[in-house]
């Protein structure tokens, strides 16, 4: 099972990540598939650049966002335009 989740870089106390697809069973800073997209909630205000093409190609295929990437792709609008996509097939 594909999971689209955080990777975590940076130092301590200033975390910066990737938003990678991953296999569920893979550990969390270990091999992905693909990066689709970074995140820096350090920032002010909070920064996040996601790929539109890459987020709904793996939905698509099945992979399940964790909470906190499903909340990025809800302020982003892949989440809308994904079920919008799937409802109309």
């Amino acid at each position: 099972m594909v999971k689209l989740r955080l990777q975590r870089f940076g130092t301590t106390k200033r975390p910066f990540y990737r938003i990678v697809a991953a296999d569920a069973r893979k550990t969390r800073d270990g091999r992905y598939l693909e990066i689709v997209g970074t995140y820096e909630p350090t920032k002010q205000p909070e920064s996040f650049e996601i790929n539109n093409e890459l987020a709904k190609k793996w939905l698509h295929a099945g992979a399940q966002p964790t909470d906190t990437v499903k909340s990025l792709f809800k302020k982003a609008g892949i989440m809308s335009e994904f079920l919008s996509e799937k409802n109309s097939k």
